[in-house]
């Protein structure tokens, strides 16, 4: 995969600052920033070799950057001609999923981390040109479509109950998904890749004798940076079951969520996210759900709506999920029935 490339820097910078300055861009930036930013270079970089031949230029020209506008904002799939040529090539490299036009918020991203590379680099950018501005307004208003959930359905409180029934066997698989999944709901509805990147010591376990609850710092997080990572109470079965998990596995050190061998032998390397979202595709199907039920997400928008059914106040929602802007957490409250909505019996 493509990696992040220092800036340019003025010549009287020694080497020694040089690496220095690059690496504290490098820390001063969320890691699933840097990993979409790279994921996004990549396949920028395929896309001007397919369609034009080339690298990329800094700064890129802006007839490439109107024509990256033009392939990505209109259905492929009937088409012929130069634009469908390169889509099949990053299709076939497995960069590009099909030839229908993708969300507008995709293409919104992918030109955010090209602009930003440009902005590292301290280039201009084709995309403030006028032509490429206004491009990018008709392209966004052409490809609107209505909202999609992220999952097809919410994780809300008996589904998950139902999920974790399931772990019931005493197998460290089962102590593993039961913790997992737990934690995920429980703490605020965690998105797997915060679940999966949760180490041993990001687990406090000092207050459970005298309080009945364990801490969890969130180190990795869409919202926050390493150095305000927040610490989350788990109460109750969701922290004894992390901590039955800690225990049977053995962990002093090192990843909290790991692989499982067929011999119910604890792996040394961390859970993938892809990890994650199998355990949660298992435990639905288990629980007599469809696996495609629900997507992790599933977890997070379930947490947000059972808050909503049980009245619990959208910021005291927002205090654990760490939405930063209330309208995109309102919007699972506004998901909840009207008449489910618990204002409707405060007469009794």
């Amino acid at each position: 995969m493509t990696r992040l490339q220092p800036l340019p820097l003025p010549a009287s910078l020694t080497p020694a600052d040089q690496d220095a300055l690059a690496e504290l861009f490098r820390r001063g930036t969320a890691e699933n920033t840097l990993r979409a930013y790279e994921q996004d270079l990549a396949y920028i970089g395929a896309w001007k070799a397919a369609a034009f031949g080339g690298a990329l230029a800094w700064p890129e020209e802006e007839p490439v950057a109107l024509r990256f506008i033009l392939d990505h904002a209109r259905d492929l799939r009937d088409a012929t001609g130069p634009a469908r040529e390169a889509a099949e090539a990053l299709v076939a490299a497995g960069l590009r999923r099909g030839y229908a036009a993708p969300a507008p918020s995709t293409l919104d991203r992918r030109i955010a981390s090209w602009r930003a590379f440009h902005r590292m680099k301290n280039l201009p950018s084709p995309f403030d040109a006028p032509l490429i501005k206004e491009a990018r307004v008709k392209a966004r208003r052409a490809a609107a479509r209505p909202r999609q959930r992220k999952s097809e359905n919410p994780i809300t409180r008996d589904v998950l109950r139902a999920m974790l029934a399931t772990c019931r066997t005493g197998a460290r698989r089962d102590l593993r998904d039961h913790a997992a999944l737990a934690l995920a709901w429980a703490s605020g509805g965690r998105r797997r890749s915060e679940v999966t990147a949760l180490n041993f010591d990001d687990i406090d376990a000092r207050p459970m004798a005298d309080r009945g609850l364990i801490r969890i710092r969130l180190l990795h997080t869409k919202t926050t940076m390493p150095d305000q990572a927040p610490w989350l109470p788990l109460k109750g079965f969701p922290a004894r079951s992390v901590l039955a998990w800690i225990a049977a596995a053995g962990i002093t050190g090192g990843p909290l969520f790991r692989p499982i061998s067929q011999a119910d032998r604890v792996l040394k390397r961390r859970l993938t996210p892809g990890g994650f979202r199998e355990i949660v595709a298992h435990r639905l199907e288990l629980a007599g759900y469809p696996r495609d039920f629900a997507s992790p997400h599933g977890l997070r928008a379930g947490f947000l709506t059972q808050a909503a059914l049980d009245g619990a106040p959208l910021a005291a929602a927002m205090q654990l999920s760490l939405h930063r802007d209330p309208a995109q957490a309102q919007k699972y409250y506004a998901d909840v029935e009207i008449e489910d909505n618990p204002a409707t019996d405060l007469l009794g």
